[in-house]
């Protein structure tokens, strides 16, 4: 590779900051593919964003994220489509993306399977999602868009200035289920149109999202193909409920839920904002395309 560089985009309070003294380590591990390693400074994630696209520019040999699946977002927009590679070391609360493509569980070990496949000169192609909103813009993500009661959850929480950490998503939670109601959805999957009344909608390029939920149990970020969920009207009770067996993925046996593959994905919905990775993308309607081997990951 003629490229002289890794460049690290980390979140030093991913994961509630419990990796934090893990990062020397990290960037040492790194070093080992015999390559310059820089660490991105950004103090937003707009511009963790744009410093990761300044450094595939520059011509960094590979964007590493080290953080949980926000971070690993911001990151993956700068590799699409270009000769960087792109490396994960899992240290969120949510590392969904990492679990799935078979990155090690360890942020040590992880750095040091990326700096073997610098070495090495080898990589694995995965699929990431691309979607397009109703003003034309674009984003990639690899997880999860949700795009029912979730989402809600996402933004209320994101409105709410305390409590913090996890307590602060449990309330956004109960709030948003004192005002539960069932929405009017259009789904189209390839071609086929489903309209529906209800609270869950969510599309999967891996099973799982906020930390090992395994929404669409079964989606395979390497088979072309998107998972899509939707659900009838289950209401207050049976939401409750659901979260225990999203853990396992036992949600799907039930007959209210349906689950579909397609390659191409258009939502529709009133008053909904989708959200991917965990990361704020805009109001519906989205459309997603499943792009396959868009990434090329160093593990």
């Amino acid at each position: 590779m003629t490229s002289d560089f890794i460049a690290v985009l980390a979140n030093p309070s991913a994961g509630r900051g419990r990796h934090r003294g893990l990062l020397p380590g990290v960037l040492e591990a790194l070093g080992t593919a015999g390559h310059p390693v820089r660490l991105l400074d950004a103090g937003s994630s707009a511009e963790a964003e744009l410093a990761c696209h300044r450094a595939v520019a520059d011509g960094a040999a590979a964007v590493v994220a080290v953080g949980g699946d926000g971070t690993v977002h911001r990151a993956l927009q700068s590799v699409v489509g270009q000769e960087a590679g792109f490396g994960v070391v899992p240290a969120g609360t949510g590392n969904d993306f990492a679990s799935a493509v078979g990155v090690p569980h360890d942020p040590l070990k992880a750095a040091e399977a990326i700096a073997e496949a610098l070495r090495e000169q080898r990589d694995h192609r995965f699929d990431l999602a691309r979607t397009s909103d109703a003003r034309g813009e674009r984003r990639w993500f690899c997880a999860v868009l949700a795009g029912g009661f979730d989402a809600l959850v996402n933004e209320r929480a994101n409105r709410m200035r305390r409590p913090s950490g996890p307590r602060r998503y449990d309330l956004a939670i109960l709030l948003e289920l004192a005002r539960l109601r069932a929405r009017d959805y259009t789904v189209h999957t390839d071609g086929a149109v489903h309209h529906l009344r209800g609270e869950i909608v969510a599309v999967g390029n891996c099973p799982s999202y906020g930390g090992g939920l395994r929404i669409v149990p079964d989606a395979d970020p390497a088979d072309g193909l998107l998972d899509v969920i939707f659900a009838t009207t289950l209401g207050r009770a049976a939401i409750t409920r659901l979260k225990p067996r999203l853990r396992n993925g036992t949600h799907v046996t039930d007959p209210r839920i349906t689950v579909l593959r397609a390659r191409e994905v258009r939502i529709e919905a009133e008053g909904i904002i989708g959200y991917a990775d965990g990361e704020r993308l805009g109001p519906l309607p989205v459309e997603v395309s499943c792009v396959p081997g868009a990434v090329r990951l160093l593990r």
